[in-house]
């Protein structure tokens, strides 16, 4: 698949309103997103792709920065250890500022790096992060890190990062 596939593909995934959800009705998930991607309900693993996305799904990320899993009667606090999605693939197209990079979520999601998916370098370790959502982050693993490291060293860009559609992002601190 080509970058213009992949973000039609990503633009046409119909997901649920969340944001226009208010219900009175709120508790706990007991669930939990672990740092390395993992979902646990009671202590326990969800093991089944399918469940993950469906929950994923219903994510809100609320201004206060406490997430919550929301239905229209609903919605239920979850924990989560450092960012709801991981992004663990990578898939560049062009080259320089005529780059797009595209991403696929653990959840399956697709994200296009840009104006309205940007890339940041977040907490102490300055790690790379794109916006999947609504508030929603995703931490860019390790192996799709070091293609864009690989990338944008051989770009020269200082301080290194890249460009996808149109908008640059340094994924490191500058020296």
């Amino acid at each position: 698949m080509n970058l213009a596939q992949i973000a039609e593909l990503a633009a046409q995934r119909k997901l649920p309103p969340v944001a226009n959800w208010h219900p009175e009705k709120a508790g706990d998930s007991e669930m939990r997103i672990a740092a390395d991607g993992r979902w646990y309900h009671q202590g326990g693993e969800i093991t089944r792709p399918a469940m993950v996305r469906a929950f994923s799904s219903l994510l809100r990320c609320e201004a206060d920065g406490s997430h919550w899993l929301v239905t229209p009667q609903e919605k239920l606090r979850i924990e989560i250890e450092d960012a709801p999605f991981l992004a663990v693939e990578l898939a560049s197209e062009g080259n320089g500022e005529s780059r797009s990079l595209a991403f696929r979520l653990n959840s399956d999601d697709l994200v296009v790096a840009g104006p309205d998916h940007p890339i940041q370098l977040r907490g102490d370790l300055a790690l790379p992060y794109v916006l999947a959502r609504d508030g929603l982050w995703a931490r860019i693993a390790r192996n799709p890190y070091y293609e864009m490291a690989e990338l944008a060293l051989a770009e020269g860009n200082e301080p290194p990062g890249l460009w996808s559609l149109g908008q640059f992002f340094p994924i490191a601190e500058a020296q």
